[in-house]
């Protein structure tokens, strides 16, 4: 391996060593090969340690931490070993496809400033069906923070970006770090305060190029995390963000965690927030009602019926004018919300998204 690669990848790992083992070969798969794979083990794991040891490829590099310290941090730590000018982001459950580098290396170089980060649509495959996401790209001089939060309909978002399709340039994940501590919305966190930077702006390519897993199966964190935690965090990158994608944040993400206290006071509080210090629309406001009245299986089955999803199974249908297919397989755009129901990581080795 070149000692200067051309791009670093970096994989937060802890205790899941057959996935980890399938997302390091899908980056050493890449047609990009002037890379390397840095593998942080978020504590002590006898066992992926083996089964990364037996891939056998010069250009991956496993970085075992002395104790557990969550995956913000495993990622912080793997990007101050990264050699290469370009840092991409891969979660152990998720895959890249083969040319995911090469496409992003190449919209870099349309890029109009020095810190551009290159993200990607995405497969989002569940053991039901598989949908790309996002729906839409930003359109030109849309706020990004209200490309991430808005919705357009009540039961789907648009807009979404998702750890493992961020390739960004080392420097910049060294200045603009991931928060530790922070359990959910990660990848928004990190976004909204790396565009707040003059040098930087974000670049979503068209395809879909990560396959991102989401196992039904797997342990997850419910929707009934700390709410408290999530307004606070909110609170403070308040500066940050537009009073639209302040009030969608409140009404969407932070209700669907609180919604399950049925606390009256929750309630009276967090509608508050909204109209204090951010500007709800009436998609905001119909949300909000439905998130805190309906219980979510009643939630679910009438989203299923209004989107269809009931009929479809959630498979592409063939008058969906942006459905795309290949390989024999439907994709279509999801009709989950992207900010309500995957809402981004946590702690590593649990499946959080949702």
């Amino acid at each position: 391996m070149p000692s200067t690669p051309e791009v670093s990848v970096v994989i937060p790992t802890f205790a899941r060593p057959a996935l980890v083992t399938r997302a390091v070969r899908s980056a050493l798969a890449q047609t990009v090969t002037d890379i390397e794979v840095i593998v942080v083990v978020d504590g002590p794991d006898e066992a992926t340690g083996k089964a990364l040891a037996e891939i056998g490829d010069p250009r991956l590099r496993v970085v075992e931490l002395p104790g557990k310290g969550g995956a913000p941090n495993a990622r912080n730590t793997g990007v101050r070993e990264a050699l290469a000018p370009w840092t991409a982001l891969l979660d152990d459950d998720d895959e890249w496809l083969p040319t995911k580098l090469a496409v992003q290396l190449e919209l870099a170089r349309s890029a109009t400033v020095r810190s551009p980060i290159i993200a990607s649509r995405l497969v989002n495959r569940t053991p039901r069906a598989q949908f790309v996401m996002p729906r839409r790209l930003p359109e030109p001089g849309e706020p990004i923070c209200e490309y991430l939060t808005l919705r357009r309909g009540l039961f789907h978002g648009d807009g979404f970006i998702q750890t493992s399709t961020i390739m960004a340039p080392t420097e910049l994940l060294r200045r603009v770090p991931f928060t530790v501590g922070l359990r959910r919305q990660q990848e928004l966190d990190w976004t909204v305060r790396a565009i707040s930077h003059p040098d930087v702006e974000l670049l979503i390519a068209a395809e879909p190029l990560v396959l991102w897993h989401q196992d039904e199966d797997r342990p997850r964190i419910s929707l009934s995390s700390p709410w408290e935690a999530q307004l606070e965090w909110l609170r403070g990158i308040r500066p940050l963000i537009t009073p639209r994608a302040y009030a969608a944040i409140t009404m969407s993400i932070i209700s669907s965690m609180a919604a399950p206290t049925r606390s009256f006071r929750v309630f009276r509080l967090l509608l508050a927030e909204a109209r204090r210090h951010g500007r709800p629309g009436v998609v905001d406001y119909l949300t909000f009602l439905q998130i805190w009245l309906l219980p979510p299986q009643l939630r679910h089955r009438v989203r299923d019926l209004i989107l269809g999803r009931g009929r479809s199974g959630g498979r592409a249908r063939a008058d969906d004018p942006v459905a795309v297919g290949g390989s024999g397989a439907d994709i279509a755009f999801p009709v989950d919300t992207a900010t309500e129901q995957r809402a981004g990581t946590a702690e590593i080795g649990a499946d959080v998204r949702r």
